[in-house]
């Protein structure tokens, strides 16, 4: 049974506002189009799961048949609590204590390392007993907004294609057993070009490694946030990939698995994000409508620009009207300016799609507000994933202690 409006006002009723809704159905649609985009490569698929990382679902993905790509070791944690196993999950941090790589190795998962200084560190303490792949910053602007760019020349990820001889030099002088590859320029990325150009990067980069089990092409996939907007042609993507990828293995001498890990791809347009309209202010600049939420909860809108299609779905055949779109924290806290919503009224719901990657996750307790709850739709029914916070989540972990002046 397919996610309706219906639906969303019965969650909001049952559980509350704000609300989290993710829709178990546009996950598993979403992971099916990726894997069948490929033909009949050696496809992995690791979960970017810095998107979403409630366990419910990681669940879910991992009965799909996808593993878990991780940026702190946490991640790998909660991956391994849910069942993947070690096996099937990558660990790529950056700018982490060097313990941070240990305690992964330790737990089993793949490393993928990302900068020189812990080539070397790693070199000097494990030298070939165990493999690891190298985040490889190929020098490629590509991307939506400027801080989800990651692969050009002044970004802090991966290292720097010029720096590549200074990398086999390291490998050589420990003997590191090199598994795989990496790369990842960044997200929103239209262009399925930009992904070949990163491809032919890691192709050859990977002719230094003889022993090379996988590459791993990041993600980046570009979803649709509103009505005629484009998004990444996985179909071209995939028929591009498999001849690029089958012609390089050939030449290489063995076939080797091919990775990638979405996260935004996965979850985005699965979730929707509820909150309840307070208070509708004109002023002599414009309407606002005031919502019992903010950037603590959505904080794409004010972080990255980003665009959430916005509907009121307790009037959604209403007149149009023109509306400033604002949360409760005490700084400037804007989902959208000039937006054009059906009639708003005090305790209308306010629903923003596309909200299921980076928007809990990113949530905060600023000003000392609740984080919301989440919920699945699954089946045909609701299930809670996610206890809304209490007034006691906010003071569990405080002392207690007040100075006596």
């Amino acid at each position: 049974m397919s996610l309706e409006i219906k639906n969303i006002k019965d969650m909001v009723a049952m559980y509350g506002s704000p609300l989290y809704i993710y829709d178990s159905e546009k996950i598993i649609t979403q992971y099916n189009s990726l894997t069948d985009a490929f033909g009949d490569l050696d496809l992995k698929i690791k979960y970017a799961s810095k998107a979403c990382t409630n366990i419910s679902i990681l669940g879910l993905l991992k009965q799909l048949g996808a593993g878990m790509d991780c940026v702190s070791v946490n991640e790998v944690k909660l991956g391994l609590q849910v069942g993947f196993d070690p096996s099937e999950i990558i660990f790529t941090p950056n700018c982490v204590p060097f313990e941070e790589i240990e305690e992964a190795k330790e737990l089993g998962v793949h490393l993928n390392i990302d900068n020189i200084p812990f080539l070397e560190k790693f070199g000097q303490k494990y030298g070939a007993s165990y493999p690891i792949c190298i985040r490889i910053n190929p020098h490629i602007q590509a991307g939506g907004n400027a801080n989800i760019q990651v692969g050009h020349v002044g970004s802090k990820f991966g290292i720097s294609i010029l720096q590549f001889k200074e990398v086999v030099d390291v490998v050589k002088k420990y003997n590191l057993d090199v598994e795989g590859l990496h790369v990842h320029t960044g997200s929103d990325i239209l262009d399925v070009d930009v992904f070949l150009r990163g491809a032919k990067v890691l192709f050859d980069c990977a002719r230094e490694f003889p022993n090379l089990q996988f590459l791993d092409f990041g993600s980046g996939f570009k979803v649709p946030y509103k009505e005629g907007d484009n998004a990444t042609d996985i179909k071209k993507l995939g028929q591009s990939m498999q001849k690029a990828f089958k012609e390089f293995c050939q030449s290489y001498g063995k076939e080797l698995e091919i990775w990638f890990e979405p996260g935004k791809y996965m979850v985005s347009e699965s979730g929707n994000f509820v909150a309840q309209a307070t208070v509708i202010k004109e002023t002599p600049a414009c309407v606002f409508v005031g919502l019992n939420s903010g950037f603590n909860h959505l904080i794409r809108p004010m972080f990255y620009d980003s665009y959430h299609d916005i509907i009121n779905i307790s009037n959604p055949e209403g007149d149009k009207k023109v509306y400033n779109v604002v949360g409760y924290i005490c700084e400037t806290d804007t989902f959208a300016n000039a937006r054009k919503l059906s009639e708003v009224k005090e305790g209308d719901l306010i629903l923003f799609k596309n909200a299921g990657a980076y928007g809990f996750e990113m949530g905060s307790n600023f000003n000392s507000r609740l984080k919301p709850a989440q919920v699945m739709w699954h089946n045909g029914e609701s299930h809670l994933i996610r206890k809304r916070d209490t007034f006691e989540d906010l003071i569990s972990k405080q002392t207690g202690f007040i100075p006596t002046i």
